[in-house]
């Protein structure tokens, strides 16, 4: 039987939108566009870097409510609200997934908030990070 697990962290925005911050099938973890507003102090670090670390640390906390860690993440959707900013974040997120690896889109649209300089979602596989990996370079 298929087990689903919905993962809500007290955000205004989950209520008023109806929606879970991560939702777990079996072994597929989904988690919702995350931003880098800090859970306990409701604060939005201006610094895009800190906020890119807030991002990170806010998806690790959903990750782990299940078991899951950022070395199960196979798939990242990077939002980046200034196109100016982008090889900043995405070489600060390459630190993140170093040997990690997954895909990754990184598009700049407008986000819900100009105080949100980054947001990040991700797809994640329990077991991913324990999974035989192949890797192939077509380089």
């Amino acid at each position: 039987m298929t087990t689903i697990t919905k993962i809500k962290t007290g955000s205004k925005f989950e209520e008023t939108g109806s929606y879970s911050r991560l939702v777990a099938v079996d072994n597929w973890i989904f988690v919702s566009n995350t931003a880098g507003r800090n859970p306990d102090t409701k604060e939005i670090p201006e610094d895009i870097i800190e906020q890119t670390d807030q991002v990170f640390k806010n998806v690790e906390a959903a990750l782990a409510a299940v078991g899951s860690s950022l070395q199960d993440v196979v798939m990242s959707r990077v939002f980046i609200q200034d196109p100016a900013n982008v090889h900043t974040v995405m070489d600060h997120i390459g630190t993140k997934f170093r040997g990690i690896d997954p895909a990754t889109t990184a598009t700049c649209p407008p986000l819900g908030s100009t105080a949100y300089k980054v947001e990040l979602e991700v797809t994640a596989y329990k077991g991913a990070s324990s999974a035989d990996v192949q890797k192939i370079n077509l380089a």
